[in-house]
């Protein structure tokens, strides 16, 4: 006999115990997880037209849980790489649910074997290096918020660090001393040093003299000296963006991110013949297949490559038509 089980308090307990104390997630993670589960009991409240205290988990079957991501697709527009991140994050609470409510075992098993949607990967897009200088003389350095933006871009390129951790940067992150670098906690609470180089070392430690406008402590905090949002952040690279293009035209096409500030340190690091560990290690990734994406980034590398390969000898033979006829049965 199946007894019911109330989908409330197995969420709220999966948040707590499963995401916040046994696995440490990132405020990211929790985020990201929070996200997905407003927007899903949203669904199932237009759906089921019961209200999320009031479901069961029985009510999340696999019909409901595809209804749910063909909806986010058709309706909401997002791609099928978000879409996978949905339910990314619904197979870790079904995981958590096999452990606490085994008597679902047979609905859990047929949600967890939800497939990913395949997709076509696109060449990963990064910043050239006169696209790069460009944002960098944009801001304002008379200013407060252009020395702040200067500093943030340059930090930002140089490093590789993912938004989460550069909003988060504090003054104790930084050793400037023999061997200067930047140590994060960066994505599944790993740990990891980054090293600075001479020009970024430089303008963080004229940025740190200034007087801090966070009483938290964060490096770049907003004018209010709060931690910088994801919005704002945004704001402050499009403003700059729009201004570097009229020096850089080719900005004018592209979207300039953080996320892309990081692709460019990959691109940078490879290009200068990096190996893949090792540029693995610098940007966190915790697989090296992970950094494969970036072999395929430029056709600049390939065809440096291609011009050290001695050419294959090849005659040129002229084109002549064959016969009309042949031809018009040949093209049936």
């Amino acid at each position: 006999m199946t007894f019911e089980v109330w989908f409330a308090p197995l969420l709220e307990q999966f948040f707590t115990a499963r995401l916040m104390l046994q696995r440490q997630a990132s405020p990211h993670t929790i985020g990201s997880y929070r996200d997905t589960f407003c927007q899903l009991l949203k669904f199932m409240q237009s759906r089921l037209h019961k209200a999320p205290a009031a479901l069961i988990f029985a009510d999340l079957d696999t019909p409901l849980v595809v209804a749910f991501l063909d909806d986010l697709e058709k309706r909401r527009g997002v791609s099928a790489r978000t879409r996978n991140l949905r339910l990314t994050a619904i197979r870790s609470f079904f995981q958590f649910a096999a452990l606490e409510v085994p008597s679902h075992a047979a609905q859990i098993q047929r949600v967890l074997a939800i497939p990913n949607k395949r997709f076509a990967r696109t060449l990963v897009p990064f910043l050239t290096r006169p696209e790069v200088d460009a944002l960098l003389a944009a801001p304002d350095q008379r200013t407060w918020s252009g020395r702040r933006d200067h500093a943030f871009m340059l930090t930002a390129v140089q490093t590789g660090l993912r938004l989460s951790e550069m909003t988060g940067l504090k003054a104790d992150n930084f050793s400037f001393g023999a061997g200067s670098h930047i140590r994060v906690l960066g994505k599944g609470r790993k740990e990891r040093c980054t090293p600075l180089a001479k020009s970024t070392r430089a303008v963080l430690k004229a940025w740190m003299r200034e007087p801090t406008r966070s009483e938290q402590g964060f490096l770049f905090p907003s004018a209010l000296g709060a931690r910088l949002s994801v919005h704002g952040v945004q704001y402050i690279l499009n403003k700059h963006r729009v201004a570097a293009s009229k020096t850089c035209t080719s900005l004018t096409r592209k979207r300039v991110t953080v996320h892309r500030f990081r692709h460019t340190t990959a691109m940078d690091l490879m290009q200068e013949g990096t190996d893949r560990s090792t540029i693995a290690l610098w940007l966190g990734h915790e697989s090296v297949e992970t950094t494969q994406i970036y072999l395929d980034a430029t056709l600049a590398m390939k065809q440096k490559a291609l011009d050290k390969v001695p050419p294959h000898k090849g005659n040129a033979v002229r084109y002549h038509p064959s016969d009309r006829l042949l031809t018009f049965l040949g093209n049936l």
